[in-house]
């Protein structure tokens, strides 16, 4: 399926729905790989040699909670905080810049912007993410950002998401997530809300 076909099929799935919720890391911005890399060097400041598969187990977490279950996974004792802020850190001065755009999401938010509410929702800090979106080219497409520590827990609760629709001022059910994790499927799902894996099209 090409770039055009995937956001053809995107529109055709959104096309119902009063809202978009757009999942930022693996979604609309195309660093994954980046963050793994941020994750495995700031693991190795505390002797981890971290096994990055760790990160797609839990895309979407905020950033504190993968690095609870690093020190769980690898029996350490440090700061979670500390951890997140140093990952942050490596991410945003040596990663962030070769960031791209995932092109049929992008597509798809471009076209939408102006006929439906659109919001992201993020595991992310709001400091990485601004910098994010600003590489990337989404910086005013969007009415709200909900991030880690706008709600008590984050994905896969169903709080991020339920919190970006009362700020739009839209119903659950009107809103279409757009995801590409298990954990942020899950918290839409329990939201009452659609979506769809984008990495599975």
């Amino acid at each position: 399926m090409t770039s055009a076909d995937k956001t053809q099929k995107l529109l055709e799935l959104s096309a119902s729905y009063d809202a978009l919720l757009y999942d930022v890391d693996g979604t609309l911005a195309d660093n994954m790989s980046a963050h793994k890399a941020a994750y495995a060097a700031a693991a190795l400041e505390y002797g981890i040699h971290l096994d990055t598969d760790l990160i797609d187990e839990t895309a979407g977490w905020p950033t504190v909670a993968v690095a609870e279950l690093i020190a769980q996974r690898y029996d350490k004792r440090f700061d979670s905080d500390e951890f997140a802020l140093r990952k942050s850190t490596i991410f945003r001065t040596e990663y962030i810049q070769q960031t791209k755009p995932v092109t049929h999401v992008m597509q798809h938010l471009r076209q939408e912007v102006g006929k439906k509410k659109i919001g992201l929702v993020s595991g992310g800090t709001r400091k990485t993410l601004e910098v994010t979106l600003e590489v990337i080219g989404v910086k005013g497409l969007y009415e709200t950002l909900v991030c880690a520590g706008d709600t008590p827990n984050g994905k896969p609760s169903p709080e991020p998401f339920l919190l970006a629709a009362k700020q739009l001022g839209i119903d659950p059910e009107r809103c279409f997530v757009l995801e590409d994790g298990d954990p942020g499927v899950q918290g839409a799902i329990a939201a009452g809300m659609g979506w769809v894996r984008i990495d599975q099209l």
